[in-house]
């Protein structure tokens, strides 16, 4: 028997990086899957999106683990699609008990070519997004008698990182808004947690902030430095630490903020 066998999960931003990652550790433990993802471009992120080919590919990675599957496209932006789309997962698949709220962006900026724009983005996909998934998982959750959200933030959610303040704004609302989730969710028998995340190969792609560290802004480099010897960790490890979170191993954790950062937040 897998550690997640019967389980049902939701995993946003699912077409590569992190999301997939989650997709293909969950499904090797006996999960089935909603993955979404937006699959198109999104009006002032730099770096491309992942498309529909991608998440198609996550979908096949995963029934070729013979897992059940089901893989949409959605804009964590849209409640009220999001909400639709998950209502009707969880009746073809039999219920939902587990909700991974992965999907984010970055920008980068000083503080003084960090735009309204910037900030509205990046809020609305980072944070808003992350509460859209769990509004939409709870109900479900509730009907199975209790269940786990499980939503990614970030190192840059627990310390200061500059250059890209946005980001780092709503990662740490992200910790605000699980921590008054879990308490209000408790007596539900739900769970809700935050993984943090050191610096991860994903397909989000900051150049200008290796720019800006490596030039003007070279003071800040330290602030970015993992205390162990690597650069960044690999998608799994924070897959990880997200199978946990959603197994029943974790039965009695909640309101915790599980970092996997090679320790750069200790420094």
């Amino acid at each position: 028997m897998g550690r997640l066998e019967g389980k049902i999960v939701l995993i946003t931003g699912a077409g590569r990086g992190m999301g997939r990652s989650h997709a293909l550790r969950l499904a090797s433990e006996g999960a089935d899957l909603l993955i979404v993802d937006v699959c198109a471009p999104v009006e002032g992120i730099a770096y491309p999106m992942s498309g529909e080919d991608d998440l198609a590919e996550t979908a096949k990675a995963v029934e070729a683990l013979g897992r059940r599957v089901l893989a949409r496209t959605v804009d964590v932006r849209d409640a009220e699609e999001l909400c639709a789309v998950v209502g009707e997962a969880a009746g073809e698949l039999g219920g939902l008990d587990a909700a991974v709220a992965n999907a984010g962006v970055l920008t980068v900026g000083t503080w003084d070519t960090t735009s309204v724009a910037d900030w509205r983005t990046v809020v609305d996909v980072n944070l808003i997004g992350t509460w859209n998934t769990c509004v939409a998982a709870i109900p479900h959750l509730i009907a199975r008698g209790g269940g786990s959200l499980v939503n990614i933030s970030s190192a840059a959610g627990i310390k200061g990182n500059p250059l890209t303040t946005p980001y780092t704004a709503a990662k740490h609302g992200v910790v605000g808004l699980s921590l008054a989730l879990a308490n209000e969710l408790a007596e539900k028998s739900i769970r809700v947690n935050t993984v943090h995340p050191t610096g991860v190969p994903t397909g989000i792609r900051a150049p200008g902030l290796h720019e800006l560290l490596a030039g003007p802004h070279a003071g800040l480099g330290a602030i970015y430095q993992n205390a162990m010897p690597v650069e960044m960790v690999e998608p799994v490890d924070v897959s990880n630490a997200v199978l946990y979170l959603v197994s029943d191993e974790s039965r009695y954790v909640t309101g915790t903020q599980m970092k996997v950062d090679a320790g750069v937040t200790i420094r």
